[in-house]
């Protein structure tokens, strides 16, 4: 299944060197969990990731991604 993944902020710093944006397209096997793309395929770390979401959607690290999904995944944010 194909599935589409767009990293913000600075968790870009995980991106394949010499991307030039921050989207990623994966090949994945059927049953691929959002926890294991971000941290068996995309190598980032669990901890360095706050907020996930699919197709629009808050998602969990169990959730199971489907064809055709989008995952945005994004860090702890601080501000003031």
């Amino acid at each position: 299944m194909k599935v589409l993944a767009r990293v913000y902020a600075t968790l870009k710093r995980y991106l394949p060197e010499g991307k030039a944006d921050n989207d990623l397209e994966f090949i994945l096997p059927e049953g691929t969990t959002v926890g294991e793309l971000i941290e068996n395929y995309l190598k980032i770390p669990a901890e360095a990731v706050k907020v996930v979401f699919v197709n629009g959607k808050h998602a969990e690290m169990n959730q199971i991604l489907n064809d055709g999904d989008r995952v945005g995944i994004f860090p702890p944010v601080a501000g003031g």
